[in-house]
């Protein structure tokens, strides 16, 4: 099987994420350091479908580690999920040589990845997310620079918002996952975070908290808010009306997808894009890369994909003692 394996296409699907271009870096010149070809699949599925494929050489991922985004580019490709779709796009990787692949997204990529691999494409999954809602893994490449751009981001918003002696809802990417939010949350001092894992919408709660925290003196309010509940702006509005102290809302958007991506994920994409190239020499398919309990390891894409991942209970209890 191992024999087989003599060209490795790479795509990045799904948003972006920092670290995407570390990955594709050490995908690239792992295959062609153990004697294989490398395709560049542009704009994900979608460019795979318009065979938007290129050949890739050691000094075509020069001087990238450092860039946030992905230079091969990414867009979203529903159609992906129909049966006849995705026989286009494994014949389309027979034609073109390809007979391993690398996809670097979430948990829809993994999907399309799943479906290639039934179709016999060795396919092996990398998560590139920013919000850690992978299951089966305690890191997904970008979630790091994401998460800290967001802090830096909500340390800005508390100066201002101390000053003015306002509340701030600052609402934070991570689509239906809360993990940025949290983690913004107590690393930012808030006195609320709002996760689509725990909220209960009764926003009396929050204005009860903020009128008990101006009977103690607190003269200014931050509340981190998640994307996956959103509404910010006409949230802030009834806060105001409710508690009569001035509330302005904040969105960061996808400020936090750009920017250099952390040494943190440099290092594990590097070291998650060779380990799927490896994975691939070995004969091995259907597979995700994962970081579990400090070591890198694999799963089959089915078991990962059934995995459920909760918000650390302690994490929560945690948030709420420290806002009191």
């Amino acid at each position: 099987m191992a024999d087989q394996v003599k060209t490795i296409g790479v795509l990045t699907s799904g948003g972006d994420a920092p670290g995407m271009n570390a990955a594709i870096r050490a995908v690239v010149r792992t295959a062609i350091a153990r004697g294989l070809k490398v395709k560049g699949i542009e704009r994900g599925y979608m460019g795979l479908l318009h065979e938007d494929i290129k050949d890739m050489q050691t000094r075509d991922v020069s001087d990238i580690i450092q860039k946030g985004g992905t230079i091969l580019g990414t867009a979203r490709c529903p159609e992906f999920a129909k049966l006849e779709v995705q026989q286009k796009g494994a014949d389309i990787c027979r034609k073109h040589g390809i007979d391993g692949l690398v996809v670097i997204g979430g948990d829809g990529s993994y999907r399309g990845a799943q479906a290639l691999a039934r179709l016999g494409i060795n396919a092996v999954g990398l998560p590139g997310t920013i919000d850690l809602d992978i299951s089966c893994t305690d890191y997904t490449i970008g979630f790091d620079t994401a998460v800290n751009t967001a802090m830096e981001a909500i340390d800005k918003v508390r100066d201002t918002s101390s000053s003015h002696e306002r509340c701030s809802i600052i609402e934070v990417m991570g689509r239906n996952a809360g993990y940025i939010a949290l983690w913004c949350g107590i690393a930012n001092g808030a006195e609320d975070i709002l996760i689509p894992e725990e909220y209960d919408y009764n926003e009396q709660t929050i204005i009860n908290h903020i009128i008990a925290k101006r009977k103690i003196g607190k003269k200014h309010h931050i509340i981190i808010n998640a994307e996956g509940i959103g509404h910010s702006n006409s949230m802030a509005k009834r806060i105001e009306a409710a508690t009569g102290m001035e509330t302005r809302a904040t969105i960061l958007g996808h400020m936090q997808r750009g920017g250099s991506p952390t040494c943190k994920d440099r290092y594990y994409a590097s070291v998650m894009g060779a380990y799927a190239v490896d994975l691939l020499i070995q004969g091995k398919t259907k597979r995700v890369v994962a970081y579990k309990a400090g070591e890198f390891v694999d799963f089959d894409i089915e078991e990962a994909l059934a995995m459920q991942k909760e918000i650390p209970a302690y994490s929560l209890e945690v948030s709420k003692l420290l806002s009191l």
